[in-house]
């Protein structure tokens, strides 16, 4: 199940929201911030964003502080979710390993 987070205002009223998504035990710890269509992840481990597109630059320098000052608590969560792939770990699941 998906976990949505609150985000301070004013970034809900101008289309910014953030979760960790489901099925997503084999990727690396992230949080999805999302604005309208458009998905930035931002990883947990490096607390840097995973990908060049979206340009990165284009979310704003206090929701970036947000997530970073906030990370602890997104990881908890991303460990409670999936915790076979804690944060704290450099391991990463295999695609083939059991679950159970």
């Amino acid at each position: 199940m998906a976990q949505q987070f609150e985000l301070p205002h004013p970034w809900p009223s101008d289309g910014w929201s953030l979760k960790i998504r489901d099925r997503e035990r084999l990727e690396p710890p992230h949080v999805s911030l999302m604005r309208r269509t458009r998905t930035w992840r931002f990883a947990l481990r490096e607390q840097a964003f995973l990908d060049r597109e979206p340009d990165p630059r284009e979310v704003p320098a206090r929701l970036v502080r947000h997530l970073i000052s906030n990370s602890a608590r997104y990881g908890e969560t991303w460990d409670k979710l999936y915790p076979e792939n804690p944060v704290n770990s450099t391991d990463t699941p295999s695609a083939n390993e059991d679950p159970n």
